[in-house]
Formats: structure tokens, C-alpha cells, sequence
């Protein structure tokens, strides 16, 4: 894909034959941002495992200390008490029937869904509609839960899900451009520290491999992995 001259600008400040350490990463990323917009700030990193393997696969969620940044729009699929108890946490759409019925109709106007057990009987009719977006409630994410109102709370708080696409790979986000360098370099650690919490029991060798920070519409940075895996681990005791 050809990039525009803007993007081939920025990307002369990134050196690519270069492995940066954090606090050479960070102003680097505030110079390729853009002055139109609060970019998001991603990151992309590559696993050893094998994601082919059941018992190799990576996936969880994080709460970044610091948040995302960005508004997201939580929907619930909760009845009773538990419909209010999401209401009040904060959720922007509670239902079950009606909810999976304006689904059904495609309406897909939110960012995460929390469901509780109870409701999981109707929300599976939903599986071929959610499941692609990665919208569909799961039990390993955190999102199908009776607790709907401790999930709404951290979600809207920067709570985020990750998991190894079938190349081994990890995506996420960090914050927004207009973050301090501080709380991008603490969102980076947690993200990380849990990464590395996950580490699969069965899998021997280098579990990093590379990691890359940018910003949306800019070009990337690669961290050295083992630089930020000790910080990692110095952030957590």
C-alpha cells in the first residue's frame, strides 16, 4: 500500500534498522503524531507460541491504570436486578429481549457487551452477529459474569481485551496521543506485565519476540522486548 507524503515524512524520524530503548520511544512517538486529531496510540506484539496449539493460545483482558481515553459504548444483556445494577454502573444499553431483537435487526452500536449466565440461553442466538466483530460475551474475557456492575465500571475505566490472532501476534492500545509519556510508559508495563502473566506453562523459549508502538497514522517504533519484560517485572513488585 503507497503512503502519502505526510506518512513518508514521519517515517524518516523512525530509524528501522534500530531497536529503541522506552524513554527513546516515547518523545520519538509524540513527534510522529498528528497535529489534526488524538491519534490512539497501538501496540502490536509478536509471541513465540504456537497459536495452532490449544494450550498455547494467549488471551485475557487488562485494565490500563491510566484508561484508554476514549469513550466506550457498554451494552448488557441482564434482567431483573441485574439490569438495574448495570444501569447504574454506568452501562449504555441494558436489555435481553429487546436488546437481542434490535441486534437481530442489525443495530451494532456499541464497543463491548457484558452478559450475565442467566442470559446466555438468548444471547448464543446471537453468535454469527457478534462473534465475527469480537462483540460476543465470554467467560474468559471477563464478560459473562453476574458481577455486571463491577464489569461495566472497569471496562468504562480502560479495561481491554487481547488475544494471539493465528500468527502469533497481539494488538492493543495504549491511550491517546495527548497522554504524558508517563502514563503511556505505565499503561505499556501493565499491558505487558499481564502478557507475561499469561505465559502459557507449556511453552519453552522466548516468549516475546518484538514489540512495536505507533501511532495510529503513524509509522512504528520497535521496543526492545527484554528491556521492557524487566521493567515489566520491576512495576509489579
Amino acid at each position: 500500500m503507497a503512503h502519502g507524503k505526510r506518512y513518508r515524512d514521519l517515517a524518516t524520524k523512525v530509524d528501522t534498522s534500530r531497536v529503541y530503548s522506552l524513554d527513546e520511544a516515547l518523545p520519538l512517538l509524540k513527534e510522529t503524531a498528528s497535529v489534526k486529531f488524538d491519534e490512539t496510540v497501538d501496540i502490536g506484539i509478536k509471541l513465540g507460541i504456537d497459536p495452532r496449539k490449544a494450550d498455547q493460545m494467549v488471551r485475557g483482558t487488562v485494565s490500563l491504570p491510566k484508561g484508554t481515553g476514549r469513550q466506550v459504548r457498554v451494552a448488557v444483556f441482564a434482567k431483573g436486578d441485574k439490569e438495574k445494577e448495570a444501569s447504574d454502573a454506568g452501562a449504555d444499553f441494558v436489555g435481553l429481549d429487546d436488546l437481542v431483537e434490535r441486534i437481530e435487526g442489525g443495530w451494532l452500536d456499541f464497543d463491548v457487551a457484558v452478559a450475565t449466565p442467566d442470559s446466555m440461553s438468548a444471547v448464543g442466538k446471537l453468535g454469527k452477529l457478534l462473534g465475527p466483530r469480537g462483540l460476543m460475551p465470554s467467560p474468559k474475557a471477563g464478560t459473562v459474569t453476574f458481577e455486571v456492575g463491577t464489569a461495566v465500571k472497569q471496562i468504562k475505566q480502560g479495561r481491554i481485551q487481547f488475544k494471539t490472532d493465528r500468527t502469533a501476534n497481539i494488538h492493543g492500545i495504549l491511550g491517546k496521543m495527548s497522554f504524558s509519556y508517563q502514563d503511556l510508559r505505565t499503561n505499556l508495563l501493565a499491558f505487558v506485565a499481564e502478557l507475561n502473566r499469561l505465559r502459557p506453562k507449556t511453552y519453552k523459549g522466548q516468549y516475546i519476540r518484538s514489540i512495536y508502538i505507533s501511532a495510529t497514522m503513524g509509522p512504528s517504533i520497535k521496543l526492545d522486548p527484554k528491556e521492557i519484560s524487566e521493567l515489566a517485572r520491576k512495576e509489579e513488585i
